[in-house]
């Protein structure tokens, strides 16, 4: 057997996403299991001389698991959270509520954490890229702090839990503080919910072999989907032992996955918002205006679509995923900048077809795929590798034609080397995954100073059709600590889903705390934020923008009221 904390860092490993029913059916023998939820299991298997790199030809899309990067670039005002809060029979704080983060870098140091007499706030840190430790019961790999020990480390002024780390820029730090900061007077500022308890799990890189299949740029922070599920079990664990509330706030997103909530975190996160006193915020992220989404649609059986892509000098590669939902099926060529053509024919389900352009050098793999556990969507995958610059096409025409709609996304900007875009984009269906998951709180960002939303803010709704984004919260120029005591403002949908997890908080501690709704799940508290939401007489809504409008906590509150 191996040794299973180095086999979960080490890049001689696979990482593998399972679902239970199969975990059952393994051998036992050479690998390890770590647990995600209910419904997933995490392998890691070595690899062998043969099998050095993960190629989807021999591998199913769904166990490979999707990289996330940060979704960067308080208005609680504007919010109605400090009126909910100044209000005397409210005076809402998240008193006895547990807010959990799962991020980046996190300064548990800053007095933002900290009681008025300097003790922590903070009830747990798990650290998974820190081994100096001892690992959460019930997980294999990390460090897990306690109370104690982080009092411990305060009062001997030392910062050694969450040491600094190579893709640290105050981004966990930031979002930490807005949702769940306490009062800082001197700076004028103050969290949403700033007598909450925390817990900040601090994800660990993805393996470099995932990195260079993705092509994603080293410099580029991501986070393997396995570890920020295992995030997600470990804080509704630690919210069950300390018989407290939960809300969540989830800033990470990414292009790649299975759409319409259907991918392994989404299944996550829906599973824990359909639990008692649970809330989920997740950003929306900040596709929009990347031009990284193509909405197709062929116009009959016999018509075939050009999907035209740029791609920029210095493009080490790049992933297009085509979508297709079932029952339709479709076919593609690849054509390069000069003209010469691919057709990769489907000869099964599962079929692979490779080909390098004589040319260009470029080799470019195409899969074509029936995944998902519900209706088995079609995913043609296709991967060029060393592109030259110029305009790439990809063909295509219908094998089973219904009504001609499939959807194409390239990465998000941070994991593509250069610049990489349709020339002909769409910028709705651009919110990330796993904000597509169909029970959390998808957050839109929007500028509070002129009201308009923000321009990167991802777009709904999902490929079949669920209203998302479900409300906007502030995200731009928002004022915040990043570390070293030092203020900044950012922007970016992350932003937005930390302003709401903390309504979040505040909500739960009225609900459970309180006792005025001990039944409620994230369902009831997003169906509160809806009706109290400020809308536009001149929009409709839900939209594809807003969702179902600006979040207002005090006016959530006002519709409880008789009048």
């Amino acid at each position: 057997m191996p040794n299973c904390e180095e086999a979960i860092y080490s890049n001689d490993y696979f990482d593998f996403i399972v679902e239970k029913q199969f975990l059952d059916e393994l051998d036992g023998e050479g690998y390890c299991i770590q647990m995600l939820d209910e419904n997933y299991g995490a392998v890691y298997y070595q690899m062998s001389d043969n099998d050095v790199e993960v190629q989807m030809r021999n591998y199913s899309y769904g166990v490979i698991p999707k990289c996330f990067g940060l979704l960067n670039n308080v208005a609680l005002e504007d919010s109605g959270i400090m009126r909910v809060r100044d209000q005397p029979n409210l005076a809402l704080t998240g008193q006895g509520v547990l807010m959990g983060f799962i991020d980046t870098d996190f300064d548990y140091t800053n007095p933002l954490f900290c009681h008025t007499d300097g003790t922590t706030r903070v009830e747990r840190i798990w650290n998974q890229e820190d081994r100096s430790g001892m690992p959460p019961q019930g997980f294999l790999y990390g460090s897990e702090y306690t109370r104690e020990q982080i009092d411990e480390e305060l009062l001997a002024n030392r910062n050694i839990i969450t040491a600094k780390i190579p893709y640290a820029d105050g981004h966990g730090t930031f979002l930490a503080a807005l949702a769940a900061g306490s009062e800082d007077l001197g700076n004028r500022f103050s969290g949403a919910a700033p007598e909450c308890d925390i817990a900040f799990v601090q994800l660990k890189s993805a393996k470099q072999y995932l990195k260079d299949f993705y092509f994603i740029p080293d410099e580029t922070p991501v986070f393997q989907e396995n570890d920020i599920m295992a995030g997600i079990r470990y804080l509704n664990m630690l919210a069950i032992q300390l018989r407290k509330p939960l809300s969540l706030c989830i800033a990470l997103g990414t292009n790649m996955g299975n759409r319409g909530g259907r991918s392994p975190i989404a299944h996550s996160l829906t599973e824990i918002s359909n639990r008692r006193q649970r809330c989920v915020a997740i950003a929306a992220g900040n596709e929009a205006d990347k031009r990284h989404h193509f909405l197709g649609g062929i116009t009959g059986p016999d018509a075939q679509e050009r999907v035209e892509i740029s791609v920029s000098e210095g493009v080490n590669g790049f992933i297009a995923e085509m979508w297709a939902l079932a029952p339709e099926l479709y076919e593609v060529i690849i054509i390069s900048p000069t003209g010469e053509r691919f057709r990769a024919i489907p000869s099964a389900l599962g079929s692979h077809s490779e080909y390098k352009f004589i040319f260009e050098g470029t080799f470019v793999t195409v899969d074509y795929l029936l995944t998902g556990s519900a209706n088995s969507n079609e995913l043609i995958y296709i991967r060029f590798q060393k592109p030259i610059a110029g305009v790439w096409v990809i063909n295509v025409f219908a094998r089973n034609y219904i009504n001609g709609t499939y959807h194409v996304w390239l990465p998000m900007s941070e994991m593509i080397s250069g610049e990489v875009y349709f020339l002909r984009s769409n910028p709705d269906t651009t919110i990330t995954v796993p904000s597509d998951a169909e029970v959390p709180i998808t957050v839109a960002g929007y500028n509070s100073v002129d009201g308009s939303i923000y321009f990167e803010s991802g777009r709904g709704f999902t490929v079949t059709n669920s209203i998302k984004p479900d409300i906007a919260a502030p995200a731009v120029d928002i004022y915040g600590p990043v570390g070293d005591g030092k203020y900044e403002t950012r922007s970016g949908t992350s932003v937005a889903a930390a302003v709401a997890a903390g309504a979040g908080a505040l909500m739960l501690e009225w609900t459970g705390v309180r006792r005025n709704d001990i039944a409620a799940t994230t369902a009831n508290i997003k169906n509160y934020f809806i009706r109290g939401a400020v809308r536009d007489n001149s929009r409709v809504y839900p939209n594809k923008e807003w969702g179902w409008g600006q979040l207002d906590l005090y006016k959530t509150f006002e519709n409880f009221r008789n009048v």
